[in-house]
């Protein structure tokens, strides 16, 4: 028996249920640790859109969004009649956040709706 420097590839050695198997748990490994990962950006992302209200309506469409795309994924969610309903509702907020990106004088559209300030009141 001779000893050498190279590396024994052990996968080269087996047969290939065995390299089958070596490779179905590596790519399981990858995907739990995928799936980790995704959870924590989602608790984070969460946590963001938890700390404070929206400004615009535009905001609370976007953290509306979100909770449609979560209801989705849900199988009540995957109802095909759901699916036109949710495909619509996310439409309305694409085009309705289109027609209220520039308000007339320049800044954020105001979440209540009211296109009058303080002044225009009196």
């Amino acid at each position: 028996m001779t000893t050498t420097d190279e590396p024994i590839v052990l996968d080269q050695r087996r047969d290939i249920a065995a390299q089958e198997a070596t490779e179905i748990r590596r790519r399981l490994i990858e995907v739990e640790a995928d799936q980790r990962a995704l959870r924590e950006r989602r608790t984070k992302l969460e946590t963001f859109l938890a700390a404070a209200p929206a400004q615009t309506w535009q905001q609370a469409a976007e953290k509306a969004r979100y909770l449609i795309g979560l209801f989705a994924l849900t199988s009540p969610g995957r109802d095909p009649r759901r699916q036109k309903l949710i495909a619509s509702v996310l439409d309305d907020f694409a085009r309705l956040a289109d027609e209220q990106a520039v308000p007339s004088d320049g800044g954020p559209a105001p979440i209540n709706g009211s296109d009058t300030d303080a002044q225009g009141d009196a």
